[in-house]
This record gives structure tokens, sequence and C-alpha cells, in this order.
């Protein structure tokens, strides 16, 4: 479970950074090529991680939000 949040974590961060810097640095469209794969790849990571750890998970960063 841990592993699966790490990766798409950075999965996450890698697909965002490509889409950001295609719209404010003025990058190639080239750049969301990659930022795409990233971002699927975050959401199949995510497909992995059981539904109760999940959960937690949640309820423990939004606790930290508020």
């Amino acid at each position: 479970t841990a592993l699966a949040y790490v990766g798409a974590a950075l999965a996450e961060i890698a697909g965002c950074v490509s889409v950001w810097s295609w719209l404010r640095l003025d990058k190639s469209p080239w750049y969301l090529v990659p930022g795409m794969v990233s971002l699927a790849l975050f959401a199949y990571l995510l497909t992995l991680v059981d539904s109760e750890a999940e959960q937690d998970m949640e309820a423990h960063f939004g606790a930290h939000l508020f």
C-alpha cells in the first residue's frame, strides 16, 4: 500500500509538472504525452490501494487540512 501511494504521488507530480510546463513555460505540446501517461499511471496505482486503507489515509490528511 505504501509503495502504491508513493508511486501514485510521484506520477501525479510528474503529470502535473508536465502540463504546467506546457502551459506556463511555453513548452512543446509533446510535453503533454508523458504527462498523460503519468496521470494514467497515477489513476491506476490508486486502484491498487485497499478501500479501507484509502479511507484511513483520507481521514488522516483531512484532519490536517482543517
